[in-house]
């Protein structure tokens, strides 16, 4: 702002103080003429004569209007670059048309510098500052004679520091831009860990929460009637087994995630080679809908009675469909083992052709001890993870009791 009205105000005093421009001849622009120049000898004044020295800055208020405008569009040079640049070219090409070459065109001349190098620094059009700043500079130098100021020796010195200032500016310029992508781009890392971390710490609230959940009403099962019944605490202590080693399978997978590339994640809890399941385990699938039917088997061998429903006809899911439709079945069942003890649940999966609707209903009971290490954020987390999908989930109370858990989830991708 300050650059510009300094500018202007310089360029305009001396459009003044040179006056009418037809009058002035800029030095080095004299016609050569070869031999000597006689020197004309003016006849003596007549007595009482007072010179008259005609008038000064004799100027017609356009051109003084049209002398401020090749300076003041640089105070938008920041903010406008390309259209400043423009502005000043114009302005210039047509003062010094019609006032003619003189001392004001150190001023318009240096105006056009600092319009080309605000355009080459500050705008973000990489592509049209350079054509615009080329394209001024043919015409500038198309009409040399008018817009070139004549340069003495004196001003050289001038001339030198004003590119070194400006080349320095311009450095300082560009490492600020760098510094300023190195910030955003570090943000923008911060932010995918965070959210990587955020889709972990789900995965392994899904994963722990449902397994270790139907291990202790197992185990609790398998010690009422271990003297009773053996063989049921048997199959309770199988059933026990089959959680933790499906647990394990699935933490194997989420843990591989953050395994640095090159490594091998541990696989296993102590020394010797793994067992066949254990091997089988390591190369299960991620869960998907496929697993759901197993999902039930587990929980209602727990002594839960569930009902699983599938209607519709089954489409190919892509993966990350599919594991949020089974982390939804999933932790509705954890919720009614934790939260309704003694409930009957059951689990609908609806297919249609552009959506796969699951709907998770329990006949609600009595909370059990565990419910109290609850912390709410399953079905925060869940709801995410269907949003992520570009599907909705909706939880809540039954108007004639229970919970209930509906999904809709589209079967393509989300756009």
């Amino acid at each position: 702002m300050i650059l510009a009205f300094v500018l202007a105000v310089c360029t305009v005093g001396t459009a003044v103080r040179q006056g009418d421009a037809s009058m002035v001849v800029p030095p080095g622009k004299m016609p050569l003429v070869e031999g000597p120049v006689p020197v004309p000898v003016p006849p003596p004044p007549p007595a009482g004569w007072v010179p008259d020295l005609g008038p000064v800055g004799h100027l017609e208020p356009w051109q003084i209007v049209l002398a401020a405008l090749t300076a003041l569009p640089l105070a938008a040079r920041r903010r406008y670059p390309l259209t400043a640049f423009g502005a000043v070219i114009v302005t210039t090409l047509l003062f010094n048309q019609r006032l003619g070459a003189g001392d004001t065109t150190v001023y318009t001349f240096l105006s056009c510098v600092v319009a080309a190098y605000s355009a080459a620094v500050y705008s973000p059009h990489r592509l049209r500052a350079l054509v615009g700043v080329l394209t001024g500079a043919g015409l500038i130098a198309a009409f040399a004679e008018e817009n070139f100021p004549y340069v003495t020796p004196g001003v050289v010195p001038f001339l030198l520091l004003v590119g070194v200032g400006l080349g320095a500016n311009a450095t300082h310029v560009w490492k600020q831009r760098v510094h300023a992508l190195e910030v955003r781009q570090e943000a923008a890392t911060r932010l995918a860990l965070d959210r990587e971390r955020a889709r972990i710490a789900r995965e392994l609230h899904d994963i722990v929460t449902h397994n270790v959940s139907v291990m202790v009403i197992q185990a609790g099962a398998a010690r009422k009637v271990m003297d009773a019944a053996p063989d049921r605490a048997r199959e309770a202590l199988l059933a026990v087994e089959a959680g933790g080693r499906t647990a394990m399978a699935e933490l194997r997978q989420v843990m591989g995630l953050l395994t640095p590339a090159g490594e091998e994640p541990e696989t296993g809890t102590g020394t010797g080679a793994g067992t066949g399941a254990e091997d089988d385990a390591e190369l299960a699938p991620q869960p998907g809908l496929a697993q759901v039917p197993a999902l039930v088997g587990r929980v209602r061998a727990t002594g839960v009675p569930v009902e699983l429903t599938v209607t519709g006809t089954p489409v190919p899911l892509p993966a990350g469909v599919g594991l949020a439709a089974y982390r939804v079945v999933q932790e509705a069942l954890t919720n009614t083992v934790k939260h309704a003890a003694g409930a009957t649940v059951r689990v609908v999966l609806e297919h249609t052709p552009d959506a796969l609707h699951v709907v998770v209903t329990d006949t609600g009971g009595a909370a059990s001890p565990s419910a109290r290490t609850g912390t709410g954020r399953g079905l925060t987390g869940l709801r995410e993870r269907v949003t992520l999908h570009g599907g909705t989930l909706s939880a809540g109370d039954r108007p004639t009791g229970g919970y209930r858990v509906d999904a809709v989830l589209p079967t393509g991708e989300p756009s």
